[in-house]
């Protein structure tokens, strides 16, 4: 949300996708102790899919100059718009929980990208389908993540529920935990080249540490479909925000 706003604002947006990256760095930091307490966050799914995200932030980080901010913008709208049409449609939950599986697997499971989460006292099993095709969602929220600065995380989550059938409260944390992986990788090229504002990413730090803190909590109160809704709505807000700049 927050490099929408800026460019709302006014500011550029070479300026303001690096404080996006800050922000999604520390954002991500701020809310991993609650979700890796709840076991929601996959890391090992987390980690296979980062490797092609994080190799699209730095191609975009590089290529960040190459597209034009109109184009940009449209680009970021298209996608916000077709994330939250995807999330959105879909009712229910579609993995059920499974009186077979113990409380004591609740988590990711080892050797596996398969894990389970507990939700109401229910512990709820999942195997995330088409990893190859998610793969490639991830090596283009990377690319979008290094030209603009936002998190990626809106390509990243609605990619691993609705394509690769992650529970979303799973998916979600698990993008929490590699969106700052994907923006520290962004992030690191942007300071190299004197794009980081030092003044304003201090007090942008200081906001998503409180945001990300209470995002989490939230989060881990709302049930699956409720976050579903939510998080197709922030992204139709975000649309209609660069559309509105554009």
């Amino acid at each position: 949300m927050l490099v929408p706003f800026l460019v709302l604002t006014g500011m550029p947006v070479s300026q303001a996708a690096p404080l996006g990256l800050v922000s999604v760095v520390a954002a991500s930091s701020a809310a991993a102790r609650r979700q890796m307490t709840e076991h929601t966050t996959n890391h090992r799914l987390g980690v296979v899919t980062e490797t092609a995200s994080t190799a699209g932030a730095v191609a975009g980080a590089f290529a960040a100059g190459l597209i034009s901010d109109v184009a940009l913008t449209y680009m970021l709208a298209a996608v916000a718009v077709f994330a939250a049409l995807a999330g959105g449609k879909r009712k229910g939950m579609r993995w059920k929980p499974d009186p077979s599986v113990s409380k004591d697997e609740v988590g990711e499971w080892v050797g596996s990208l398969n894990g389970a989460y507990s939700l109401n006292g229910d512990v709820i099993p999942y195997f995330p389908k088409r990893v190859g095709a998610g793969l490639v969602a991830m090596g283009i929220s990377g690319v979008v993540t290094g030209i603009s600065g936002v998190g990626g995380g809106f390509i990243k989550t609605p990619a691993k529920s609705e394509l690769m059938h992650v529970p979303v409260k799973v998916s979600s944390s698990t993008t929490t935990f590699s969106i700052g992986i994907t923006a520290a990788a962004a992030l690191l090229v942007k300071a190299m080249h004197g794009d980081v504002d030092v003044e304003l990413a201090a007090m942008v730090i200081l906001g998503s540490l409180v945001g990300g803190v209470v995002g989490s909590r939230v989060q881990s109160r709302l049930s699956p479909p409720t976050v579903r809704r939510f998080l197709s709505v922030l992204l139709l807000v975000v649309a209609a925000i660069l559309v509105a700049r554009a």
